[in-house]
């Protein structure tokens, strides 16, 4: 499975899960640490913790368990790095915060449907 497929499956598990505000950056031109970042947020540490598990248990069946995960118990802004791909998964308030999508400006903003 290729990066965009891995995006694709991690995309349609947030959706599953009811995430929000979901963006996808293409961060390969720019960077090695990975091909895509997912961007997304939830409204609860428990949607938040259930779209992580979701991301998870899809990408581990398909073959591709994640490498390193951070900040699930307080949920407010899990990491989940994939390799190729690195999921970001925020409460609204630390997503407004943080402000991914302007870190990495740099990056092609990828529009879900044209993925």
């Amino acid at each position: 499975m290729n990066p965009k497929e891995m995006t694709k499956l991690a995309l349609e598990a947030l959706e599953e899960k009811k995430a929000e505000d979901i963006r996808i950056i293409d961060i390969s031109h720019i960077s090695t640490i990975a091909d895509y970042f997912i961007i997304a947020s939830g409204t609860n540490k428990s949607q938040i913790q259930a779209m992580t598990d979701n991301v998870s248990e899809k990408l581990g069946k398909a073959g591709h368990p994640e490498k390193h995960i951070e900040g699930y118990q307080n949920a407010n802004w899990i990491l989940m790095d994939f390799q190729d791909i690195i999921v970001h998964i925020f409460d609204k308030e630390n997503l407004l915060f943080y402000d991914l999508e302007r870190i990495w400006r740099d990056g092609i903003v990828i529009d879900k449907d044209n993925l």
